[in-house]
C-alpha cells in the first residue's frame, strides 16, 4: 500500500499537471478565436467562387478546351493533398483525419486505382512515413499561420501534377469545422473541377463577360484551386484549435477528479495511521497497568 508521501506527492503532480492542462486550454481559446475570426470572413468567399466558378464552368461548350475541367478517359492515379495538425494534444482531432485517409486510399486501392499523397502537418507525415503508401511530398508548419502564399505554393503543384498526367484527379481531404465540439473529415475533389448541375426550374443566370469567357476562365480557374485549398487549411487550423481546447478542459476536468479521489485516499491513510497509534498508545498503557 502507498504510503502518505506517495500519495501526496502524487496528489501535488496531478496538480501541477492541472495547472498545465488549463493553460494549454487558454491558450487554445485565445488562437480559437484569431483563427475563427480569419475563417469566418474568408468562408463566404470560397463559397461564392465556388458557386460562380461552377456556373461559368456549366457554360463551357467544349470543355477539352481548359486543362482543369476535362476528365480523364480513364482514371488510373489519385493525388490526396491530406492536412493535419502538426502537434498532438487534441484528442481524436488528427486520429480521425488519419482514419478517413486510410479508407479512402484501400477503396481506391480496390478499384485499381493507384494513390499517393501529398502531407500538409507533421502527424500526416510521421504516420505515413512508416506505411507502404507512396508519399509526394510533405509539408509542416503550415497551420501556424495561414497564408495565401502557401496555399498557392500547394495548388500550383496539385495543377501541374493534374495538367502533365502524375494525377487523373485530385483530392483534399481536410478537418470541415461544424462547431467547437464537432470537426468533420471532409474529402472533396479539386481536379478535374466539375460544373454547377441547374436545378429543376432554376434559371439559367447569363454573365456579361468583360474580357472573353475563355479569358476569364483561364485566370479564374488555378485561383479556384488556391481559393479551395486555403479554405481547407482555414477549416483544419480552426478544428484543430477547437479539439485542443476541448481536450486540455476535459484533462483538467480529469486532474481534479482525480485529486479529489486521491485526497479522499490520503484522508482515509492517515486516518487509519492515527487510529493504529491511537490503539497502540493505549495498549501500552494498559500493559503499564498490569
Amino acid at each position: 500500500m502507498a504510503t502518505l508521501r506517495d500519495i501526496k506527492r502524487k496528489i501535488e503532480a496531478v496538480r501541477k499537471t492541472s495547472q498545465i492542462t488549463k493553460a494549454m486550454n487558454m491558450v487554445a481559446a485565445s488562437k480559437l478565436r484569431g483563427a475563427q475570426q480569419n475563417m469566418e470572413k474568408f468562408h463566404p468567399y470560397a463559397l461564392k467562387f465556388r458557386e460562380f466558378i461552377g456556373r461559368l464552368a456549366s457554360g463551357v461548350e467544349d470543355s477539352s478546351e481548359y486543362a482543369l475541367l476535362t476528365p480523364k478517359e480513364e482514371v488510373k492515379t489519385v493525388e490526396l493533398l491530406l492536412i493535419t495538425a502538426d502537434r498532438g494534444l487534441c484528442g481524436s482531432f488528427n486520429t480521425n483525419l488519419i482514419v478517413s485517409a486510410e479508407k479512402f486510399i484501400k477503396s481506391k486501392s480496390a478499384q485499381g486505382i493507384e494513390v499517393s499523397l501529398i502531407n500538409a502537418g507533421r502527424k500526416a507525415r510521421d504516420y505515413f512515413r512508416r506505411r507502404p503508401v507512396k508519399v509526394r511530398k510533405s509539408y509542416a508548419g503550415l497551420l501556424n499561420k495561414v497564408s495565401y502564399e502557401d496555399a498557392r505554393r500547394i495548388g500550383s503543384e496539385l495543377i501541374e501534377l493534374f495538367e502533365t498526367g502524375g494525377a487523373d484527379e485530385v483530392y483534399v481531404l481536410y478537418s470541415h469545422f461544424i462547431n467547437i465540439a464537432r470537426q468533420q473529415p471532409s474529402i472533396v475533389r479539386l481536379l478535374p473541377i466539375a460544373a454547377a448541375e441547374q436545378q429543376e426550374g432554376e434559371k439559367a443566370l447569363d454573365y456579361v463577360f468583360e474580357p472573353s469567357h475563355q479569358a476569364l476562365l483561364t485566370d479564374l480557374l488555378p485561383n479556384y484551386i488556391y481559393v479551395q485549398v486555403l479554405e481547407s487549411l482555414y477549416q483544419t487550423a480552426v478544428g484543430e484549435h477547437a479539439a485542443r481546447m476541448a481536450s486540455m478542459e476535459n484533462a483538467t476536468n480529469n486532474c481534479k477528479e482525480l485529486v479529489r479521489t486521491l485526497t479522499l485516499i490520503y484522508n482515509k491513510a492517515r486516518q487509519a495511521g492515527i487510529t493504529k497509534e491511537l490503539m497502540d498508545i493505549v495498549g501500552g498503557a494498559e500493559a503499564l497497568r498490569k
